[in-house]
């Protein structure tokens, strides 16, 4: 199973350089997990950077793959990655969403960067061929 974190999502809509690392699990949504924390923050993105029409293509793409409500469950284990790992509220829900799923989350936020479930790439980097 694949969790796209929501700057993977961001990167892979609008093209930026390391969209190409998000296309396999974006794009396989028979593995792909989505947590509603993430169809909040990329909806508010792409609101703010396009508009409300792109925004709601983003997450009905987004919703192609399995969305995952915010559980009892996924919020204690978060509060508790968020206390180990020093974690933002929303990487921290992330990832306990992943864990609970078996699935990895692809990401370039630096804050997952040193996790083993995580498939890391930095910023600004392009597919090298």
């Amino acid at each position: 199973m694949n969790l796209v974190d929501t700057s993977g999502w961001i990167e892979y809509f609008f093209g930026g350089p390391n969209a190409w690392f998000y296309a396999v699990p974006v794009e396989a949504t028979n593995d792909l997990i989505v947590p509603v924390i993430c169809l909040f923050e990329v909806f508010k993105k792409v609101n703010l950077v396009a508009d409300e029409a792109r925004a709601l293509q983003a997450v009905a793409h987004m919703n192609q793959g399995t969305v995952v409500d915010l559980t009892e469950n996924i919020a204690l284990s978060a509060a508790l990655l968020s206390i180990r790992h020093k974690l933002p509220m929303a990487d921290s829900l992330i990832l306990a969403t992943a864990r609970a799923h078996g699935a990895f989350v692809w990401t370039q936020d630096s804050h997952f960067e040193d996790l083993p479930e995580v498939k890391f790439i930095k910023a600004g980097i392009s597919e090298i061929n």
